[in-house]
């Protein structure tokens, strides 16, 4: 679920007392990655159509990090937003605990050191000897000699490492298509449906204790994080330049990110989850955004909607769950060639980015 587990606890320590949207992580990056080779205004990918009658779900499969020049514009999703009856927005978590304002100022000291390991331990009191070699050898470059990270759980040492290692490189974790899309839909007063799974923290002083003291088995995590920082240029490039020239074959055909999995089974697995009931959150979350989009698909004659592209794509993702429902999912490219069957013309290539 592109690691928005994770984010559970990311929301319950940054603001316990309201809820929390968990963000698309990213997809991969390294040193020297601002010499993707894109520029400009680029549209991206089209968009896929998923249909049952005269009902219309047309979904725009987003992606970061991106190029911070890299400007993104598409008349299709525009035109396509404009005409439709509601804005689905990508799945996440909502989560909110039972205390108002005052409550959540009393919590705030307990917020202190809740990314530390506990008992006061070190990654390397934690971490197997050669991943804090490999650690020690690339923190350097992208944190300096910073020692408080050095008390972090090992994920969130790795996503440390990972943001920095993003920005050095001149890209931007800014979902830059969906926030266009959602500024379009309240400009022309579109609806905006929120779509993430929502659980109540009944007792978020005891669910912090519970994190804090907990164990979490996060060290995979750390090792497929610290995989993208050393050798994730060459993947991002080809998936960022896939994604802006709108390559839909290129897409389908790239390898999911493992760091995706393995952080959210650290997450899931973790005590606090377990304690939490959070085990299937991934589950949970997926349902929710299908419960959305079968409820859009029969209300609204067109609907537009905004899933990861990882997500989207995914043999068990969610084209695979909508076509079992029985949908009809027509991918950008089979548009493309029966639009041009239709005007006589010869089929455009695979991949096209005209749209």
């Amino acid at each position: 679920m592109r690691m928005r587990a994770w984010g559970v606890v990311l929301g319950l320590a940054a603001t316990p007392a309201f809820a929390q949207v968990i963000p698309a992580p990213a997809a991969s990056a390294a040193k020297n990655l601002a010499t993707v080779v894109v520029s400009g205004e680029l549209p991206g990918p089209g968009l896929w159509k998923v249909s049952r009658g005269d009902h219309v779900l047309w979904i725009l499969g987003t992606l970061t990090p991106l190029p911070k020049k890299m400007q993104w514009q598409s008349k299709q999703v525009s035109d396509t937003e404009l005409a439709a009856q509601a804005v689905l927005l990508p799945p996440g978590v909502k989560m909110d605990a039972k205390v108002g304002f005052f409550g959540s100022l009393l919590l705030l000291p307990r917020l202190i050191g809740i990314r530390n390991n506990p008992d006061g331990k070190h990654l390397a009191d934690v971490l197997p000897a050669a991943d804090y070699a490999r650690w020690q050898a690339i923190k350097p470059r992208y944190l300096g000699t910073s020692r408080g990270v050095e008390k972090f759980r090992p994920m969130f040492a790795g996503f440390k490492l990972y943001d920095a290692a993003v920005k050095d490189a001149g890209l931007d974790d800014t979902d830059v298509a969906s926030e266009l899309v959602r500024k379009l839909a309240k400009k022309h007063d579109i609806p905006l449906v929120d779509t993430s799974y929502k659980f109540t923290v009944a007792n978020p002083k005891q669910a912090l204790a519970e994190f804090r003291h907990g164990s979490m088995n996060d060290t995979a995590c750390f090792e497929e994080l610290l995989d993208r920082v050393e050798h994730g240029v060459p993947r991002m490039q080809a998936r960022a330049n896939a994604w802006a020239t709108g390559d839909v074959d290129a897409l389908v055909a790239m390898p999911r990110d493992s760091a995706e999995g393995r952080c959210t089974d650290a997450v899931t697995g973790a005590d606090f989850a377990r304690q939490q009931g959070l085990q299937d959150l991934p589950a949970k979350i997926m349902q929710s955004w299908m419960d959305a989009a079968g409820k859009a698909l029969a209300e609204h004659r067109s609907t537009l909607a905004m899933l990861p592209m990882g997500d989207l794509l995914a043999p068990d993702g969610y084209l695979a769950r909508l076509k079992a429902q029985g949908y009809a999912v027509e991918s950008p490219d089979a548009q493309d060639a029966a639009a041009a069957a239709d005007d006589g013309d010869e089929p455009a290539p695979a991949g096209s980015a005209a749209r």
